[in-house]
């Protein structure tokens, strides 16, 4: 969970953050932030009414992470209730978001941000809108925009479910934009640190399908169903291609073969942000052991990703109880 929900936006409140939470439903947002916006109108009448806002305020973020006007409102009350405390726990959440970019981490050390933090998450939306479509349209007017964002991109942590999921919208703009090979990219980036994200899965491998790149497109529709045992894109995905060959009267297509699986897990491995994989040689039976010990290494120094896609490497290769621990490292990474 989030520095935010932590010290902050849920303190001494007796609730979870789902998953379903944490995907914008904006009509709930507009509700509670209204209902913000009544409270803060009449807290001259009892005290208890500011309370009611920051609770509403609250609501209204955890909602609808992606409209700037329910995290204003809760740093304007922040402000009005001089919690110096809360109203850094707001910031930080925000930037979690935004992907925990460190400059804007480091303006958070040690300092009593009361009287700037307004102008700190105004000047955070000025740079970095929210909204995907200002998003574009900002990077579009920037000259080299794209080149510097797609850099900035590999040195953020977008692990954060919402920062996902923002990135992902971003991302779905820049491929509407005609940039393909940079939204292949980049998405196998933001992959590589939350790669429970199946219907991103998915709608890679449908990219790479587009593309005439069946290999590609068979891997990442073998990771949805890795990660969400209820996809059917891959058998949808074998039932299209049995059509093709079909119709062409050609050799049948292949899945890929196990070290191109592999290979394929390691070279995401080595886009996490993390750790770097060094080129894993075909696990043997005396191996194996090492490679199970270095998955628990991984989880227990917080690099469950990494850890994650060893254990699906070694999966893929056959190694007995991988699968297991494949399921035992995707509950961790639901969290």
């Amino acid at each position: 969970m989030s520095l935010f929900c932590r010290e902050g936006l849920m303190r001494g409140e007796d609730a979870f953050l789902s998953e379903a939470l944490q995907h914008p439903r904006r009509s709930l947002g507009n509700r509670y932030r209204s209902q913000a916006e009544k409270f803060l109108r009449i807290i001259e009448d009892n005290d208890k009414n500011l309370s009611w806002a920051e609770q509403s305020a609250k609501q209204s973020v955890l909602y609808d992470f992606t409209n700037e006007e329910n995290w204003k409102i809760l740093i304007k009350i922040k402000v009005l209730m001089r919690d110096s405390d809360g109203a850094r726990a707001v910031l930080a959440d925000l930037f979690s978001v935004l992907g925990r970019d460190p400059d804007l981490m480091s303006q958070l050390a040690d300092r009593d941000v009361i009287d700037s933090c307004e102008r700190m998450l105004d000047a955070a939306f000025s740079n970095d809108p929210l909204d995907p479509d200002k998003w574009w349209e900002m990077i579009g007017k920037k000259n080299e925009g794209m080149e510097a964002f797609s850099e900035r991109l590999r040195g953020l942590d977008v692990s954060d479910q919402r920062a996902n999921i923002l990135f992902s919208r971003r991302l779905e703009r820049v491929r509407r934009g005609g940039l393909e090979d940079v939204f292949l990219e980049l998405t196998r980036i933001l992959l590589s640190q939350r790669p429970i994200n199946h219907e991103a899965w998915e709608e890679l491998g449908m990219m790479y399908e587009r593309r005439s790149q069946y290999d590609e497109a068979w891997l990442c529709y073998d990771q949805a169903k890795s990660v969400f045992p209820d996809s059917t894109a891959i058998e949808r995905f074998k039932a299209r291609m049995e059509k093709i060959v079909d119709g062409r009267g050609s050799e049948p297509w292949r899945a890929p073969s196990i070290s191109d699986r592999a290979a394929f897990l390691d070279k995401l491995g080595s886009l996490t942000k993390t750790q770097q994989f060094s080129e894993l040689e075909d696990v043997g039976d005396g191996e194996e052991h090492d490679l199970f010990s270095k998955i628990e290494r991984l989880r227990s120094d917080g690099k469950t990703t990494e850890a994650f896609f060893l254990a699906r490497r070694m999966a893929a290769e056959g190694a007995e109880g991988a699968e297991d621990k494949v399921a035992e490292i995707l509950q961790d990474l639901e969290v």
